[in-house]
């Protein structure tokens, strides 16, 4: 099966073409994300988290390496090709919410598939079919100022999942919750990634959010410096492991209470 996402050589330097004064900010990193994977993205700061992200959401380009999605390369992706790509084959998390409050939190979710002029019916089909996935069917009709941080964040998770994207990026999507509200989202990602098949990248400092995940890759200095995999067993036994890497790395995490199943 073709991978969803593959990163060849991905290098990306900011700054002026003098050597002291360019910084790398990604160095020659490959990888790929299979279908169905839920991967996380962990490391300290400087890292190259937040920029690998960019290049992976067409936000930026690499200085050089290439980015694929199904096997297409992403390099030349322009104009209406390039809003239409993102709007159709990639669905966006963010730490904060980015929902427009003179909206329902229905209305936030469906401005992607009203954007592609997807049937009437049908949008009304799969706004329900999401929330009630994500628990938020009783608040859909609400504003995003009326709803709690985590109902807020689920509508988010929901507006990315709903146009059936090929890879759902999460930027820290816990970072502005509670602990409680981030256990429930972070359940609810994980549920759709394993019940419903869906493809997630999430980058995340917190260790208890990345014992979700299937597998971690760990950045430091713009490169890849470790990966872990959950063995399927219990995920308090994967966090311990997250947690040693990070200590090996020197890195920073929040380090939560150890989490129960």
């Amino acid at each position: 099966m073709m991978s969803v996402l593959q990163a060849l050589e991905l290098t990306k330097i900011y700054g002026g073409k003098a050597a002291d004064a360019a910084v790398t900010a990604l160095d020659h990193v490959t990888f790929a994300v299979e279908p169905g994977e839920f991967v996380g993205i962990m490391g300290p700061s400087g890292s190259g988290k937040s920029t690998l992200l960019q290049l992976i959401g067409t936000i930026d380009a690499p200085t050089s390496g290439e980015l694929l999605m199904a096997g297409a390369p992403l390099k030349g992706l322009k104009g209406e090709a390039l809003a239409r790509f993102r709007r159709t084959k990639l669905g966006f998390i963010f730490q904060e919410y980015n929902l427009l409050d003179s909206l329902t939190l229905r209305e936030n979710i469906l401005v992607t598939l009203a954007l592609e002029k997807v049937d009437p019916a049908e949008m009304a089909r799969r706004v329900e079919a999401v929330g009630a996935r994500l628990g938020i069917v009783e608040v859909l009709d609400r504003y995003p100022y009326e709803v709690s941080g985590g109902q807020r964040q689920r509508a988010a998770a929901a507006r990315a999942l709903i146009h059936n994207p090929a890879l759902i990026l999460a930027d820290e999507p816990t970072g502005a919750l509670d602990s409680k509200a981030a256990k429930a989202l972070m359940a609810s990602l994980q549920s759709l990634n394993q019940q419903d098949g869906a493809t997630i990248l999430m980058v995340t400092h917190d260790a208890l959010s990345a014992s979700y995940c299937s597998r971690i890759l760990f950045l430091k200095d713009g490169k890849i410096w470790n990966e872990l995999r959950s063995g399927g067993d219990r995920r308090s036994s994967f966090y311990q492991e997250i947690l040693d890497v990070v200590a090996a790395m020197g890195g920073e995490t929040l380090e939560p209470a150890h989490p129960r199943r």
